[in-house]
């Protein structure tokens, strides 16, 4: 892919000298891969500010290489790098990281932020963008943990061929463990709290990427239409029209 998209560092040039939000409990990893300096320095400076470990790489070869020594929790990832391209570097992520993954694209076309969700990334922020809200979102997701802290003890949900071991963090399909992204199995966790029961669009941004998110609606589509594909087929999770989908627990 050309380097053809036009580049912006956002709308502040340095980091601020007060903070922005509370600094994190425990310090989160983060990886920026972007290759052009002042930008990549400019979040760098405010993720830093904010009490997070700060990794960068100025390319797709060395954001790889740096994700599977770092294995971060969250990687800032600009669609266009040299070398490898930013979906590529997503796609190999996915084969040995469950990172939350934030891609920047200076694109505001449906196709390039669809194709970005499609390989795994969890959200994206179309340049100029203001640094604040980079912080804001990073921090949102990493608000949702991983590990499913806060749900109850021996919450194994099992229907049919299909069990979601929410203390375990697993999905396994007929006997096979499923590989999913975080969003993915949060959605899932969702609808599997829910058998039956539709839940909108806007209910699924609620519990999945947080009140504080803004983006339309279609960025769940995009991941259910992911997690319906690794689940096998279509009749796990139904479309209500108008509605939202619904986990389908009887078959």
């Amino acid at each position: 892919m050309g380097k053809s998209e036009s580049r912006s560092t956002g709308r502040n040039a340095t980091p601020p000298s007060v903070p922005v939000g509370l600094a994190p409990a425990i310090a989160a990893t983060i990886l920026i891969i972007e290759d052009e300096p002042p930008l990549r320095d400019l979040v760098r400076g405010y993720l830093a500010h904010e009490g997070y470990q700060v990794l960068t790489a100025s390319d797709g070869l060395t954001g790889v290489a740096t994700a599977r020594a770092a294995q971060p929790d969250l990687v800032v990832l600009d669609l266009m790098l040299p070398g490898l391209n930013g979906i590529e570097v997503c796609r190999q992520l996915r084969t040995f990281s469950d990172a939350y993954v934030l891609m920047l694209t200076a694109r505001s076309g449906e196709i390039d932020r669809v194709v970005g969700l499609e390989v795994g990334a969890d959200d994206y922020l179309t340049k100029p963008f203001s640094p604040r809200e980079l912080v804001a979102r990073i921090r949102a997701m990493l608000r949702r943990p991983r590990t499913s802290a806060a749900t109850p003890a021996a919450d194994l949900r099992v229907f049919d061929a299909l069990t979601v071991n929410a203390d375990a963090h697993e999905v396994v399909l007929a006997g096979r463990l499923i590989n999913l992204t975080p969003i993915e199995y949060n959605l899932l966790l969702a609808l599997t709290a829910y058998p039956d029961r539709v839940l909108t669009r806007v209910q699924l941004l609620d519990q999945v990427w947080g009140t504080s998110y803004a983006e339309d609606d279609h960025v769940v589509d995009v991941h259910i239409a992911n997690l319906r594909r690794k689940l096998g087929d279509g009749e796990w999770i139904a479309t209500v029209r108008g509605a939202g989908y619904r986990f389908v627990s009887g078959r």
